[in-house]
């Protein structure tokens, strides 16, 4: 076991590696709250040893396993947007036998956990993420990341009501946060609402809507900070990709690989930046990048004159006394006009 904090309580050196909570978490295990307690259940262990703290510290050599099963080291991290149905459950296993979200999810998939929940009945965007450590980090509203829904509401819609939620309002004790709030089409007593709120507690945009006297039959997640749902279709998942996640999130995570088409523009665009500072130091131009210059095919050497064979294939090496005479394509030589006789 790779020890725990030193007596002074300071902070682990680089070389003691990661605390097991953190590193459970970046392995998608569970959060770090659910790592602290499957390792208070003594269901981790550490080279064979039962982790007693959390506080362990893991090396890039040690082996750890939860449940007797062993846990590869965490990949890069990854987020993805999932369309979620209504009638699924947002956890790993339920109780009472209900259909999960992640038994839903194609099976390539590494395991994931969300960022946050949705409840039995809403649908729309959920974030899933193979770290823990990141799910925690963008469930809490200090990031003050906007949570948007659309919401079918059956009752009289009070418009001066709902603009009063912008204050925000406290329903049977529970003080929520502002809420901005507006209709966007009514018939009958059924009517659409828009709603963004930034703390997402459970189930809020149900219980404050019903403190106004209307009940939700249909709850739709469009958004979650700077992630939308956009035409994603229901039951779909689609990765996030590593640009996004690095100027969002500022994760270091690898470039996407470039295609062709982008490669040649960075080549156009390279070979004019240095012919335009060759001609403003007054030369006549840089020459072809390596690239442009084998972009045609060369032509066949020539011989001397017409009567004078072709000795070597093109691109051969030359040697001998004939070495300037080269051979035609595919090295057959060709031969002059046959003697009479």
């Amino acid at each position: 076991m790779n020890g725990e904090e030193t007596a002074e309580g300071g902070p682990a050196t680089e070389e003691r590696g990661e605390r097991i909570a953190k590193w459970l978490a970046r392995a998608g295990v569970a959060s770090r709250r659910d790592a602290e307690r499957l390792i208070a259940e003594g269901a981790v262990s550490l080279n064979g040893r039962a982790v007693e703290s959390p506080a362990t510290f893991v090396g890039p050599e040690d082996r750890v396993t939860v449940g007797g099963k062993p846990v590869g080291a965490p990949e890069r991290t990854r987020l993805f947007r999932y369309h979620k149905p209504p009638g699924l459950v947002t956890t790993h296993k339920d109780p009472e036998g209900r259909r999960t979200v992640f038994e839903e999810l194609p099976a390539a998939l590494p395991r994931l956990v969300s960022v946050g929940r949705l409840d039995l009945n809403s649908e729309g965007l959920l974030l899933l993420t193979n770290d823990g450590a990141l799910s925690r980090k963008l469930e809490l509203p200090g990031n003050a990341w906007i949570r948007r829904y659309r919401a079918r509401v059956h009752g009289r819609v009070d418009e001066r009501a709902l603009a009063a939620l912008a204050h925000g309002v406290t329903v049977e004790g529970v003080a929520y946060g502002p809420i901005e709030a507006g209709l966007d089409s009514r018939q009958g007593t059924n009517a659409w609402l828009t709603l963004s709120l930034a703390e997402g507690k459970n189930r809020e945009v149900r219980r404050v809507l019903q403190h106004l006297g209307l009940t939700v039959t249909r709850l739709i997640r469009t958004a979650y900070g700077p992630f939308t749902l956009g035409p994603l279709p229901r039951g779909a998942v689609e990765e996030i990709n590593a640009k996004v996640l690095r100027e969002q999130l500022g994760l270091d995570a690898p470039p996407r690989l470039q295609r062709g088409v982008e490669r040649a523009a960075q080549a156009r665009a390279a070979a004019e930046t240095a012919a335009a500072r060759a001609l403003a130091q007054g030369g006549e131009g840089a020459p072809k990048p390596e690239a442009v210059q084998r972009s045609r095919p060369a032509k066949p050497p020539r011989a001397r004159n017409a009567t004078e064979p072709l000795r070597r294939a093109w691109g051969a090496v030359a040697q001998g006394p004939d070495a300037d005479q080269p051979e035609g394509p595919g090295g057959a030589r060709r031969r002059g006009p046959r003697k009479p006789g």
